[in-house]
């Protein structure tokens, strides 16, 4: 192990060298702002007129051109809604500047789509498997309840299954939630959605962008085998103090931000503020306007959402941030269980911008804990805690068409679990963990080659275990429309999910450190047995696609998967027995607390796309199959859906563009489950072999389950509806009416069925709302 860290080191010390001494070349770099609002224009092309160089904006605005030779040149940006900019810059040998930007509105709206800027895009970076959302597509979509958000964008994307409109998951290309990080600002946010699934804890109008990455993603990120969400919020208005209130018949929320100190063009440093809060009352609001469901009771989620944010920001583009949230649920089913959980955190990050080096440096400090706690009828109630802190700090290098990207990043974080299985066997664990890990990024461009080659090294402390993880990325452009590309990766985790196969509704979230309590031996499929030689969950990602711009407004997507799972921990369904002396001669898969599994996702994602400045339309399908093998049988998992097709249109009309009308429908077929084969009285032993069961009279009803998901529920469709009006009072002062209808057709989606009476439970039926945003 410590030879690979050597390794690393020595390749990341020789990369930064080589670097460094990059001579008789110069850098242009800096930021690139909206004139009116000051707030930066992100992943758009920044180029000099005449040449081949260019780059395009990041997640915060900034640009870096290097390699640039001595001369005068005139910098050019074209971004669709702003007038284009033609800034002239004399450059000097061996010269670092930095110049910002600043586009002006553009007052005239086209009916037509620039894309020279994301035509440069599709053609520099690889960009496979990962969806780029900011809240203006988010918006796109129908609003439920009115108010637009992450979580209903994330179910129209290709390869992710959805299970449920009331306690719903997102499962992306085979992996699980566990399986899924998302990263706030650099902070591990450890559940982001609410109980009710329609609804993620972030508020759209905070955020800036998002990137999801449902496979094959570099080894900048780690510590998941699946996928990756990493979102970065917005800083506060840097001119002038303003906000949004918004309320519907789902739920309310308030949002103020302004400048502390305000930013001046060409001035000194500045600051701004920004705070959050939302809310949802469904479990009172749902008694009055939907009083027909669940026999007028209402939904019973209830949650509050919060969040704050200073930006410190210096004249020479460098930047610090603090912030904080606080997000809460609550769930309350009759007669089934009251869940309840509690998450917070507090953060900073940076980005410095050295004065005469071209490189961007950029770190995060974090601390967020996250606790749930589950109360069933007739069952002990279980409970899961995850809190710790992660550290990071990130090197990059910009050397023309190139970059290198190395940093490092420390995790340390306690879980408690405690929980009874359905044979009344305690499990329960407290553990202290931490991780250490380093990578090492380049991306550069060979002819018609992007070239994104990759490695991580990742030490697992708890389990004493260090996971050498390569990875690559490629694109070919084969003409000026069609790109081929492809990607492959070794990923590993530590977390396990504390969740129950066996849930009749499942909303309990939880986590536990990976265990060392495993079996020594694993049985695969063809009935030869392999030692377990660690105890990290790993995977190995194979993806290979291809894009074609059919059009200047319609283009292609298609991408197909393999996810080998080739070793997974669960919890042990199968256990009987405690693993004690008592039981020495009883087979590990009865006794373990955990055991392991393998497991496949394969599929194919098709994406066709439409756009232009009125109108937008998606058509999203995905082909895909699941299983898992747990040393006993081969079974397929809760989110195994073969087909999902979503398919999404947007109109915008009316003279000054102040109407929009939005559809959504989706159809995904059947789900597994494990069907009742049986009931029986069940007997209590309370006495052990020596009971005299004859004379007992059993009161409790067994079943008798079937093949562990060998059946199918019912296929899933819905379609929503909505519509926005706006009114403008002033420059700064608008009012968004909307009215929305969830499910329009009413038609009858399974949520889960009730086996001791044979009855089905269904999800959200019609539910229309209204609603209005008033943006100040």
């Amino acid at each position: 192990m410590i030879k690979k860290i050597h390794l690393l080191v020595v390749a990341v010390l020789l990369m930064s060298s080589f670097a460094m001494a990059q001579k008789g070349n110069s850098t242009i770099r800096g930021y690139l702002y909206d004139e009116k609002t000051s707030e930066p224009i992100i992943f758009t092309t920044v180029a000099l007129k005449g040449t081949t160089m260019g780059a395009s904006t990041d997640v915060n605005g900034f640009y870096q051109i290097g390699k640039v030779p001595a001369g005068d040149y005139t910098i050019t940006v074209v971004a669709m809604n702003y007038q284009d900019l033609s800034v002239p810059i004399s450059v000097k040998n061996n010269d670092v500047i930095t110049k910002e930007l600043y586009m002006k509105p553009s007052t005239v709206q086209l009916d037509v789509v620039n894309i020279s800027g994301e035509s440069k895009a599709k053609k520099t970076q690889v960009k496979i498997s990962v969806q780029k959302v900011t809240p203006k597509e988010i918006k796109a979509l129908p609003s439920i309840g009115g108010d637009a958000d992450l979580a209903q964008y994330l179910q129209v994307l290709p390869g992710v299954v959805f299970t449920g409109d009331q306690g719903g998951q997102l499962y992306i290309r085979g992996g699980t939630p566990i399986q899924n990080k998302v990263i706030l600002d650099g902070m591990i946010v450890y559940n982001p959605f609410h109980s009710i699934g329609l609804f993620s804890v972030f508020d759209t109008d905070i955020l800036r962008n998002a990137d999801v990455y449902t496979g094959g993603f570099g080894a900048e990120y780690g510590g998941r085998i699946s996928s990756i969400m990493d979102i970065t919020t917005k800083d506060g208005n840097k001119t002038r103090l303003s906000g949004k209130l918004s309320a519907n018949t789902f739920g309310s929320k308030l949002l103020i931000e302004g400048p502390l100190k305000k930013k001046q063009r060409g001035g000194g440093g500045y600051s701004s503020f920004i705070l959050s809060g939302k809310t949802s009352y469904l479990d009172q609001s749902s008694k009055i306007f939907y009083d027909y469901v669940n026999e007028g009771a209402g939904l019973p989620f209830s949650f509050t959402d919060l969040y704050g944010k200073v930006s410190l920001n210096g004249a020479s583009g460098s930047k610090f941030n603090l912030f904080g949230y606080n997000f809460t649920d609550q769930v309350q089913y009759k007669v089934l269980q009251d869940l309840r959980w509690d998450s917070y955190g507090v953060g900073t990050n940076f980005v410095l911008i050295p004065g005469k080096t071209p490189t961007l440096i950029s770190g995060n400090f974090s601390f967020s804990n996250y606790k749930i706690l589950l109360d069933e009828i007739n069952l002990p109630s279980r409970s899961s805690e995850i809190g710790g802190f992660n550290f990071g700090l990130n090197f990059k290098y910009f050397l023309g068409d190139a970059e290198v990207k190395y940093g490092f990043e420390m995790l340390g974080f306690k879980t408690q679990f405690d929980y009874f299985n359905s044979l009344g066997i305690q499990l329960n664990q407290t553990e202290n963990t931490s991780e250490v890990a380093g990578f090492l990024t380049t991306k550069f461009k060979k002819n018609r080659w992007v070239l994104e080659p990759s490695v991580r090294g990742h030490y697992y402390a708890s389990l004493n275990n260090f996971s050498f993880e390569p990875r690559f990325g490629f694109k070919f452009n084969m003409t000026e429309n069609l790109r081929f590309k492809g990607a492959t990766g070794i990923y590993s985790q530590n977390l396990i999910s504390a969740s129950s196969d066996r849930d009749v509704v499942n909303l309990f979230y939880g986590f536990l450190s990976g265990s060392d309590n495993l079996q020594d031996d694993f049985v695969e499929q063809d009935g030869s047995v392999r030692p377990i030689e660690h105890k990290l969950q790993k995977a190995i990602h194979y993806i290979l696609g291809g894009e074609l711009d059919i059009t200047n407004n319609i283009s292609l997507n298609v991408e197909g998967y393999i996810k080998d799972f080739t070793q997974l921990t669960n919890t042990n369904r199968n256990r009987l027995f405690a693993d004690n002396q008592q039981n020495i001669d009883v087979a590990d898969v009865f006794k373990k607390e955990y055991i392991v599994e393998t497991g496949i996702a394969k599929g194919v994602d098709f994406v066709l796309k439409y756009d232009s400045p009125k109108t937008s339309v998606w058509l999203v399908y995905s082909l895909s199959k699941a299983t898992r093998w747990d040393g006993l049988q081969e079974y397929a998992p809760i989110f195994d859906r073969r087909h999902n097709m979503n398919f999404v249109a947007t109109q915008t009309f009316g003279k000054d563009k102040d109407w929009d009308i939005s559809l959504r429908w989706n159809i995904g077929t059947a789900l597994p489950f494990t069907q009742t084969q049986g009931f029986y009285q069940e007997l209590l032993f309370e006495e052990g072999p020596e009971s005299e069961f004859w004379q007992e009279n059993p009161d409790e009803i067994g079943i008798e389950l079937a093949g562990l998901n060998k059946g199918r529920l019912s296929d899933y469709g819905r379609v929503d509806l909505n519509i926005k009006k706006i009114f403008k009072f002033s420059e700064h002062s608008t009012l968004e009416l909307n009215a929305s209808v969830t499910n329009v057709t009413n038609r009858q989606n399974i949520f889960f069925v009730d086996r001791l009476v044979n009855e089905k439970v269904f999800q959200l039926p019609l539910l229309p709302a209204l609603g209005a945003n008033w943006t100040f």
